[in-house]
């Protein structure tokens, strides 16, 4: 049984297929040959479920969205006071490229434009391997495999980078850059040439949602501190020029690169990702842009929304017997968001309910997202299409529409009606 998020997802890349805005990348030969066709979306919860959609094995290079990441290596590596003196927090309001400088420090504005990350990649410690392959050993933790360097998009940006050469040069000069020049871009470039898939991302994005622990190995990568101190330099500073714009409407911290990814933090509940390659005026994904911004509204990720407990969902799951034959009964609790909701899909996907009833119990819901209820109301559908008998327990009649595509649905009983109907000496709530 297909779980009904890989649904929701699929439906997330028909509804943005219309966007076909936006140009390549054509600065850097390689992403320039890209196939602006490909597309990919990907979310991770905190413990670690990946689901994804679209062409998710299509790899491409991390580009600046490697940067939060540098960031991090270098607050663990120094200490946030000592990464402070080097580089600022300040948005920019520059494009990624711009030499951004404090006009009193002569700092890099920010780690996420282009004069920051570079003089960021220049801090880390070497005492145990290059920097490159230390950014490469952290990205294989994040992702929880093997991650190499595409040697074609290196090559092709070290064949193109003057201008983030002329930036090393300035940065130099003002003492923002301790390291040799070009030793600091070959190494920043090659950093951003690092091969990923949109599952990577999102399990990158996922243990920065996650407090710094990695959702799959449970390893904690960062401290917390450092994980909050680069979630509040990307939500302020990560989409370049149009931070402001992105905050208002999408939402969450985030990150882009110029292969056309994006990646997104929602603290305490998922990681996701987004892959498109046209690139719209600021340097980011057209289609991931919309894709996000669906995913923002459908999900309830603004961060300026109210709080939303990222417990799971299912309280309980149990055998009784209800009118004289056994049911599962699944006990469901506070509020119904996405990434609560997922504990259900998982448990029933991965061990099927091994009776004709199934009932659910939502006495002690509060509230429901769409996402949710679109999802719910999936999940009940494809068990209907399986043969069971589905009985909702919604006393506060929470609107939630189980329905096949031949009109049949589900029987709703009350608590009492439940309690009433239930042979074993545990009743509900008991």
């Amino acid at each position: 049984m297909r779980s009904p998020i890989l649904d929701y997802l699929d439906t997330v890349i028909e509804q943005t297929a219309h966007v076909d805005s936006g140009a390549l990348a054509d600065y850097i030969p390689e992403l320039a040959a890209a196939d602006p066709t490909r597309v990919a979306v990907a979310l991770c919860t905190v413990n670690g479920t990946v689901y994804a959609s679209g062409d998710t094995d299509h790899h491409f290079s991390i580009q600046s969205m490697s940067k939060p990441f540098a960031y991090a290596l270098a607050i663990e590596d120094y200490g946030l006071e000592s990464v402070l003196d080097h580089v600022g927090v300040e948005p920019s309001g520059d494009t990624f490229n711009e030499l951004s400088l404090d006009p009193e420090t002569g700092k890099p504005r920010n780690p996420m434009i282009n004069a920051g990350a570079i003089t960021t990649h220049a801090l880390l410690k070497t005492e145990h391997g290059s920097s490159v392959e230390r950014m490469l050993n952290l990205f294989s933790k994040l992702s929880d495999r093997r991650i190499e360097i595409d040697e074609s998009v290196a090559t092709s940006e070290l064949g193109t980078g003057d201008r983030n050469l002329g930036l090393a040069h300035l940065l130099r000069a003002t003492g923002a850059l301790t390291q040799e020049p070009r030793t600091a871009v070959e190494g920043y470039i090659r950093q951003c040439a690092a091969s990923v898939t949109v599952r990577d991302l999102a399990l990158m994005a996922a243990t920065l949602a996650n407090s710094g622990v990695q959702p799959h190995t449970q390893e904690r990568v960062f401290r917390r501190d450092t994980t909050r101190q680069v979630l509040s330099v990307m939500a302020s500073c990560g989409m370049y020029d149009a931070a402001g714009d992105w905050l208002s409407t999408v939402g969450i911290p985030a990150k882009s690169g110029v292969a056309g990814g994006i990646i997104g933090v929602l603290p305490g509940q998922i990681g996701v990702a987004a892959f498109s390659p046209r690139l719209d005026m600021h340097g980011n994904s057209a289609r991931g842009v919309d894709m996000m911004q669906k995913l923002s509204q459908d999900l309830g990720l603004h961060l300026m929304e109210a709080g939303r407990p990222a417990r799971s969902s299912l309280r309980e799951t149990r055998t009784a017997t209800v009118d004289g034959q056994k049911a599962t009964i699944y006990v469901l609790q506070g509020d119904l968001v996405l990434s609560s909701i997922e504990s259900l899909v998982s448990e029933i996907i991965n061990s099927a309910p091994g009776t004709d009833l199934v009932i659910f119990d939502m006495s002690r819901v509060d509230d429901v997202l769409p996402v949710a209820r679109r999802t719910s109301s999936d999940m009940a559908t494809k068990l209907i299409n399986r043969g069971h008998r589905i009985v909702l327990v919604d006393p506060e009649a929470t609107v939630i529409d189980f329905r096949d595509s031949q009109g049949r649905t589900v029987e709703r009983w009350s608590r009492q009606q439940l309690e009433n109907r239930t042979d074993d000496a545990r009743r509900p709530g008991q």
